[in-house]
């Protein structure tokens, strides 16, 4: 609990992004502790299963992005 003491501002960042419920569930966290979440980054995103949309009100890019 102390990682977020006084605000902090947050990057998300994951190996890959499918479905979208840890990123999700991570902001969650962050912003109840009284975190900012900037952003969400992933190595790899799975297109077809769209996850970005459970992420909606964060920016989030892949460097790699699958559509199938």
């Amino acid at each position: 609990t102390d990682a977020l003491a006084g605000g902090g501002r947050v990057l998300v960042h994951d190996d890959l992004l499918a479905t979208g419920g840890t990123a999700s569930a991570l902001c969650e966290l962050v912003e109840g502790l009284g975190g900012e979440v900037l952003g969400c980054s992933f190595l790899i995103e799975l297109a077809f299963l769209e996850g970005r949309a459970r992420l909606a009100p964060y920016p989030a890019h892949a460097l790699i992005s699958y559509e199938s």
